[in-house]
């Protein structure tokens, strides 16, 4: 990995990048962007009447968007940049700001790092996943939605399904790649696996995609509830990372265990380099786990194939994908 020449100027743009964040993730909470979405031109102190916000602070807010690029000015009026209305009002089919919601959610514990690090433990007792907020467990699951859309397509055209005929989408949330993979094989039928509190959000989006014929969902923990039989695949997408190792391990052995004789097990997950000096994605991943699970991290190839092998996987193999950085998907048959 080659060094970085660091100067006191780079040091001062690193510990500033949480300013720009958290002013988008203001933006967002606000739902201004939607607002001005709806309205088309606001002056400042319109907004400001618009979101119930105070005048002043909320054109320092406007000022520091328009710096950003995320929004323009028209004479006295506010306007969307086309980047903005695509991506950041909730009125729009590509409408990323569930997973800025869910990133100022959890800013809180990474706020708090240092404590943590000290303590090895997590920054609070809650989870995204199991909070009783319905409002905090919508944005994480649909962050998983915006994330998983956006490479849906290219991870079904790598793990290939062809004459595969049931799918165990395990810990599938919304259901992204469970659709896609049925998308591209019209002969799969799969089955989404969550928690219950999850079923309406993949319903929906089942629904969405006029999938409903073609994939089912079933409640339960996945860590301790029985888990339906009979696939010839297998699908875990991002779930070992809330994982101890101890955890991770017994989960791949349960998957497994769903598998008939010569189904095949697919894993994605953000992987680290074997001797851990990288990639930067995974291993900043790792502290989120840190700050959001009781034992979760991030995992070398090496780790996740052993794990496979000692589920009883043969023909362990990394795919060639153009995935996003530090993401990988292994794949392993059952004897």
């Amino acid at each position: 990995m080659e060094s970085k020449n660091w100067s006191p100027a780079d040091i001062m743009r690193l510990s500033t990048q949480t300013w720009a964040n958290c002013t988008l993730m203001a933006a967002v909470n606000l739902d201004l962007f939607t607002c001005l979405d709806r309205d088309k031109s606001l002056t400042v102190a319109e907004l400001a009447a618009a979101l119930g916000c105070e005048i002043r602070a909320t054109g320092m807010l406007v000022t520091a968007l328009i710096a950003l690029n995320l929004l323009e000015r028209e004479g006295e009026g506010l306007i969307l940049t086309e980047a903005s209305r695509r991506y950041l009002s909730a009125d729009s089919e590509g409408y990323q700001g569930f997973t800025i919601k869910h990133m100022s959610n959890i800013m809180r514990g990474w706020i708090n790092l240092d404590q943590s690090v000290r303590t090895g433990t997590q920054a609070d007792g809650s989870l995204p996943i199991t909070t009783e907020d319905e409002g905090e467990r919508e944005a994480f699951l649909m962050a998983m939605f915006n994330v998983a859309v956006g490479q849906a397509d290219l991870v079904a055209g790598a793990f290939d399904l062809t004459g595969r005929r049931r799918l165990l989408d395990l810990g599938g949330g919304p259901g992204t790649y469970a659709i896609y993979f049925c998308r591209h094989n019209s002969d799969l039928k799969a089955v989404i696996f969550d928690r219950p509190t999850t079923e309406r959000f993949a319903r929906a989006t089942i629904k969405r995609f006029e999938l409903s014929p073609q994939v089912d969902f079933i409640g339960g923990d996945f860590t301790a509830d029985e888990l339906p039989g009979g696939f010839d695949a297998v699908w875990l997408s991002q779930i070992l990372h809330g994982e101890a190792p101890e955890s991770a391990a017994r989960l791949v052995r349960r998957a497994a265990g769903t598998l008939d004789s010569g189904g095949v097990m697919g894993i994605q997950e953000f992987i680290l380099d074997d001797d851990r000096r990288g990639p930067a994605q995974p291993a900043l991943f790792a502290l989120n786990m840190l700050l959001q699970t009781p034992g979760g991290q991030a995992y070398t190839k090496g780790e996740l194939a052993d794990m496979m092998a000692g589920a009883g996987l043969k023909n362990i193999q990394r795919l060639k994908a153009d995935l996003p950085p530090g993401c990988g998907i292994l794949t392993g048959v059952k004897g």
